[in-house]
């Protein structure tokens, strides 16, 4: 059976209601949730991007058994990754072992904050290997001093530190990623629901580990005004991810997605009230071998009536696969 997650996703929801939105997630029945980490939204029309890892502390705090994991942190650019371990660690005691650290090589949108441009696919891979070497060996207890291509740590030690350490998770798009989280990583994650993405990740080192996949909807009894919404804050994802991890800011996003047409949203993501068309987007990910996914409601406002509706008809329908 497919664990089903839900997404505390910041670039809609200010903090105090991400919380909010967790306790009642794990009420409903949802396995677990994730969190985008996020220094801006993706459209200005979103309008939030509260810092991830105090709503992760608060959410540890509000909620009970509830599993966390972020989808994802970038410990190259804004993080370093002596802080990302820190953090990891401190979440992990704080939510008594239920989270797990998810990594990916970033994008554009967040990491040009700091002002140390942006390198090339290949590089930024190099740089994220180099972070999580650096990341487990400080979960491995100890100092750790480190003088490599591109991070340099100085006698460096987490004084705090759990027992496990949290599992490390890398975000997958092709054979290079692959490589790496099959090489470094405890589980993998991806958005796109391809079976080759698995294998990739099996052949390097990855068999028997976990999958965790994410996928966008929109729930809403009036269908029109879900595909709305969804073209509202989502239009964003039809120039893909190697588009989508160059851009700068909300304005490049909402220039790229100026061609992006309602009915295109919605040929793509569920939207609507009609459970089979959420339970058909979630389908292909379990065929291909995912074992957990994670949904993201779109729309801030729309979170509370999905939760109930959610608890009532989408889970135990999700359950059946």
């Amino acid at each position: 059976m497919v664990r089903i997650g839900y997404t505390m996703m910041t670039e809609q929801r200010g903090p105090t209601d991400l919380v909010e939105d967790a306790v009642r997630a794990e009420r409903a029945g949802f396995d677990f949730s994730v969190t985008s980490d996020h220094y801006f939204p993706w459209l200005d029309e979103q309008g939030h991007a509260p810092n991830a890892w105090v709503v992760l502390g608060a959410a540890a705090g509000a909620t009970d058994a509830l599993p966390l994991m972020t989808y994802v942190t970038c410990p190259t650019f804004r993080y370093h990754p002596v802080v990302v371990a820190q953090q990891a660690a401190t979440l992990q005691q704080l939510s008594g072992g239920r989270f797990r650290l998810d990594l990916g090589s970033g994008e554009n949108l967040n990491e040009h904050v700091v002002d140390r441009g942006w390198p090339a696919p290949a590089v930024r891979q190099e740089m994220l290997a180099e972070a999580m070497e650096i990341i487990r060996a400080l979960f491995g207890g100890g100092y750790v001093t480190h003088h490599g291509q591109h991070f340099r740590v100085d006698r460096a030690k987490i004084w705090d530190l759990p027992e496990p350490p949290p599992p490390i998770g890398v975000a997958v798009s092709g054979p290079a990623s692959c490589t790496l989280a099959g090489r470094l990583a405890d589980l993998v994650i991806a958005v796109e629901p391809q079976r080759s993405l698995l294998t990739g990740f099996a052949e390097h080192g990855g068999a028997g580990k976990p999958a965790v996949g994410q996928v966008p909807v929109c729930f809403d009894r009036d269908r029109d005004a879900a595909v709305a919404r969804a073209h509202q804050q989502f239009r964003w994802f039809g120039g893909g991810w190697k588009v989508n991890a160059e851009l700068p800011g909300t304005a490049a996003f909402a220039a790229a997605g100026r061609f992006v047409r309602p009915e295109d949203v919605a040929a793509v993501i569920p939207c609507g009230g009609r459970t089979e068309d959420f339970v058909a987007a979630v389908r292909p990910f379990a065929a291909a071998g995912f074992d957990e996914v994670a949904l993201i409601q779109i729309g801030g406002e729309s979170q509370p009536a999905y939760l109930d509706w959610a608890e009532r008809e989408l889970l135990p329908a999700l359950r059946e696969i």
